[in-house]
Order: structure tokens, then C-alpha cells, then sequence
């Protein structure tokens, strides 16, 4: 199970000297070196032809074993903040290190295509407590990248990379919510997760009246070493254009690219064991896809008793993303922690993809403190060791998909008892959307339905003026399944009007 809010990096990483190949010096040395696009590729494929070597975890006993409240007090100086006061759009600010984000990260400046390490500071922070001031060269752990997004030259946090190789980032007017990392290796595995990292940055300065921001950043763990360049642009949607290099060490036959991690805890659709208040908690609902051949998929996603792995094969698929659709305040009545204001993360693969699956990981979670979800691209025939791979994408972190569609779409997913029998559960799914909107007088609607398991039966479509949709519902009866995959799409006498509503049930 995964810590949220980035307390997630307690990886045993310790320290590989990176002094000349290209990489970061100590944070105490002014030396500059020559930095370019193949730069941090070359490194990485370097370091993918030796023994892995973690960063340095070593602190000063001041700052081992800090707890939570500890560790947040101690606070970024902005005026400190790289490129402050030189308006150029962005600025930089970075974390410390301790409580869990142990390993030393590298941090670099390349202006003009020099790169040069930047400099601990312990009077970069403030502290409440005196003696976690220490004077040593520690380093850093992460780094925050603040725009004026919000509010024109008011410099706000839009995006963080800290713990292992995750980062997340929010568009204008949102509150953070599902994160995303370099590489997933092993999610859900009994025998263990392996958490890469990304060991080194190297942050382009930006010229004056640019909208975007480069970063470079170096991926390492015991498996592959691997090079990724994000350009980011902050806005209505923020948008990361992700070249990466992955370098394996050893084949790897569960590798997961542009994974996607995120929390649900409970909903219309699924509230069992759930005692709570509130109508729903969660950053997303439902997991999107758009496949190779054009259909587009909605998984509602689940809070499962026992652990659950979906997977769905696909060929050159066109994006697939972790969507939060509920946006009204009263969707979740949280006035703590505004989920209804969570960013929607969808994948755009670049370039041809070629075989594979969208997999989806849901582990079972008692809390909204954990990240249970986790989906991403798993290659068909995984990745080799000693071959290079290449994998291009885009990010959009919004509130939507990036690109319209005529089909409907499930606004909503509940499921209940049935009130004639306690082992059949009662299904309503909502549709809204473009075919709505220029009706004929008598349209006529039905809902094709099938099941692995078990038996679908008592459809119901009707209309809902007051969503400006339609409402299918039906009873599934399971028999003896222990697990069922219903697939439903709503359909007119022309053939499919609404996107495909995939479904998997267990008791």
C-alpha cells in the first residue's frame, strides 16, 4: 500500500558518486559542465551498464527519525527560490531532507548549456526548532515549480517531484490529488514493489516571456536506469510533453509506463464497509480509455475487499487516464479537502506504442489515507535488458479529457441491494451528453448488455430531465460467481450512442 501525500519515498537508496559522467557534483562545487539534449541519456545508459548504487541516505542526528510535523516545519524561504525576483514566469523552490525522503536528490541549474550543481543552504529554510538547523551539506530531497497560475504576479506551487519518481501537478483554480511516477516495476506484487527514483535534476532556466519550463530528470533503481526531459506548461490545463529513455538492467516482464497513482475509498457504487457522512472520497472515479480501435471504455473504479488486477489489451492505444467527473461541492459536501477539485490525469501516447494492456491495480484500503489505485501501459513483450526504450507522451493534469466526443457519457454508477432479493444487486447507470442535446419526439433508446457471469436482467432506460440525460437500470443476479465482468453501452436503432461502460463484480 501506498502513503499519500507524497509520504511514499521509504525506499533503501544510498549513494553513487556521479562526479564525471556528466551528473551532479557535491552541492559545495562550482564547477560547470557542458549539458545538452543527450546529456542525462547518455548517464543513463551508463549507469544501466553497472552495478546500481543508491544515493546517499546518511543525515545528521538532528534530522533522523523526524516526524510529520517536524519535517513540514521546516519551511522554504521563497525569497530564496531560484530565479526569484527575475521575471521569467517560474520559479523554483526545493524540500529537505529527512523524515522519509532520506535519499540525497542532485539538483542542477543549466543556463545556456552549462550546468552547474546548486547549493545547500541551510538559510535557504526557516525552523521552528533551532537545532534542526544544521550547517552540513545535505542536499535536497525535491522540488516545487511555482507560476503565476492562478493569479497574474502571484508566483503558486503548480507542481512537486519528491519521494522516489513520483510527482504531481495541478491546472488553474484545482487542489492536488492523483500523482504519477517515471516507472512502475512489480505494483500489487506479493513479493514487493520496487520504487525507481529519480536520483538528479537539471532545470532549464527559462528565457523571459517563455510559457513552459524543462526538466530533466534522472531515473535509477535496481532494474533499469532511464533519462526523461518534461516540458511543462502550467494553465487552464497543465500540459507535460514526457520524452523518456529506459535503459533495463534485467528483463523485465511487468513494467509499467506512465503510471498513474491515485485513491478511492468509497461511492455511490461501492460503499461497503464504509460508514461515513459523506456522499464519496476519492481523487478519481473512473479509469478512461481510448483504445487503438477507437472505443472508448469507462471503469468506475472500486475499493475491493481482496486486492484486484484488470488488464486491457490493447494495440497502439489513442490515451487512457485516471478521471475525477463529479465537480460539484455537493458530490462530496468536503470542505477540507475539495475532491470535487482534484485534477483528471489522461495519457496521450505519442508514436506508435505498438501491443500491450492498460492495467489496473485496486487494492483494498480501510481509510482515504492511502493510494490504492494504480494504472499504467504494460508492453506486451515487457523490456529487455541491455536495449534501449524510447516512450513519448503527453500529460494533461485538468479537469477533462483534452479532445471532445459526440458519445454519451456515464455521469454517474450506483449499486445497491435489490428490494426483492438480497443476492441480486441493483445497477443505475446515467448517461449525459451530445446525443441529448436534439432529441426527435420519440427517441428510443436501449441498453445492450452482456455478462461473464451470472445473469443481467429487468432493464429499464428512461429519461431524467433533470440531468439532461438518461438512466438505465437492471438487476444482476451473480448465481455462484465469485467474480463477474458486465459490460453495458446505451444504444439507439443506429447502434451505440454512449461510451462503454465495463464493470468488474465481486462479492
Amino acid at each position: 500500500m501506498l502513503r499519500r501525500d507524497f509520504m511514499k519515498a521509504g525506499t533503501a537508496l544510498s549513494a553513487l558518486s556521479l562526479v564525471g559522467m556528466g551528473a551532479a557534483r557535491p552541492a559545495g562545487a562550482a564547477e560547470s559542465s557542458n549539458f545538452d539534449s543527450t546529456t542525462v541519456r547518455t548517464l543513463a545508459h551508463q549507469l544501466s551498464q553497472q552495478a546500481y548504487q543508491p544515493p546517499s541516505q546518511t543525515l545528521p542526528a538532528p534530522l533522523r527519525n523526524l516526524n510529520f510535523d517536524q519535517y513540514s516545519s521546516m519551511a522554504f524561504r521563497s525569497e530564496q527560490a531560484l530565479w526569484h525576483g527575475e521575471n521569467l514566469g517560474f520559479d523554483v523552490e526545493f524540500f529537505p531532507r529527512g523524515y522519509l525522503y532520506a535519499p540525497r536528490i542532485e539538483m542542477n541549474e543549466v543556463i545556456d548549456g552549462q550546468s552547474r550543481p546548486i547549493t545547500f543552504n541551510p538559510d535557504m529554510f526557516t525552523y521552528n526548532d533551532p537545532a534542526l538547523r544544521v550547517s552540513d551539506d545535505i542536499g535536497f530531497a525535491g522540488l516545487r515549480l511555482r507560476a503565476p497560475i492562478n493569479t497574474p504576479g502571484v508566483m503558486e506551487e503548480f507542481c512537486v517531484f519528491l519521494g522516489a519518481s513520483y510527482f504531481r501537478a495541478v491546472a488553474k483554480g484545482q487542489n492536488y490529488g492523483l500523482s504519477a511516477r517515471g516507472f512502475a516495476n512489480g505494483t500489487g506484487d506479493p513479493a514487493g514493489e520496487e520504487f525507481a527514483l529519480f536520483r538528479a535534476f537539471w532545470l532549464e532556466k527559462p528565457k523571459a516571456g517563455v510559457d513552459s519550463v524543462v526538466v530533466h530528470a534522472l531515473l535509477d533503481s535496481p532494474s533499469l536506469a532511464g533519462a526523461f526531459r518534461f516540458t511543462i506548461r502550467p494553465g487552464e490545463t497543465t500540459v507535460f510533453d514526457v520524452q523518456s529513455y529506459l535503459y533495463p538492467r534485467k528483463t523485465l516482464a511487468e513494467s509499467g509506463i506512465a503510471p498513474l497513482t491515485g485513491m478511492f475509498y468509497f461511492d455511490a457504487n461501492d460503499r461497503a464497509r464504509v460508514d461515513d457522512w459523506r456522499p464519496a472520497a476519492h481523487d478519481s472515479e473512473g479509469l478512461l480509455m481510448w483504445t487503438g480501435s477507437s472505443q472508448q471504455l469507462w471503469r468506475p473504479l472500486r475499493n475491493p475487499r481482496d486486492l484486484q488486477f484488470s488488464a486491457f489489451s490493447d494495440v497502439r492505444p489513442h490515451g487512457f487516464g485516471l478521471m475525477q467527473r463529479k465537480r460539484a461541492f455537493t458530490d462530496f459536501e468536503d470542505v477540507a479537502l475539495n475532491y470535487e477539485k482534484r485534477p483528471s490525469l489522461w495519457i496521450e501516447p505519442i508514436g506508435d506504442w505498438g501491443a500491450g494492456a492498460v492495467d489496473l491495480v485496486e487494492i483494498p484500503t480501510p481509510n482515504e489515507v492511502n493510494d490504492n489505485i494504480v494504472s499504467f501501459w504494460r508492453p506486451q513483450d515487457g523490456l529487455t535488458a541491455g536495449r534501449e526504450y524510447i516512450f513519448t507522451y503527453r500529460m494533461y493534469w485538468g479537469w477533462d479529457t483534452p479532445w471532445p466526443t459526440r458519445l454519451a457519457r456515464i455521469a454517474a454508477t450506483r449499486v445497491g441491494e435489490s428490494t426483492d432479493d438480497s443476492h441480486t444487486r441493483f445497477f443505475d447507470l446515467d448517461f449525459v451528453g451530445a446525443p441529448f442535446d436534439h432529441l426527435p419526439e420519440n427517441p428510443h433508446f436501449h441498453l445492450q448488455c452482456r455478462t461473464s457471469a451470472g445473469e443481467i436482467r429487468n432493464v429499464v432506460v428512461e429519461p431524467v430531465p433533470p440531468i439532461h440525460g438518461w438512466r438505465s437500470t437492471f438487476e444482476f443476479a451473480p448465481g455462484d460467481a465469485k467474480v463477474a465482468e458486465l459490460n453495458c453501452v446505451l444504444a439507439d436503432d443506429n447502434g451505440p450512442v454512449s461510451e462503454e461502460w465495463v464493470y468488474r463484480w465481486t462479492p
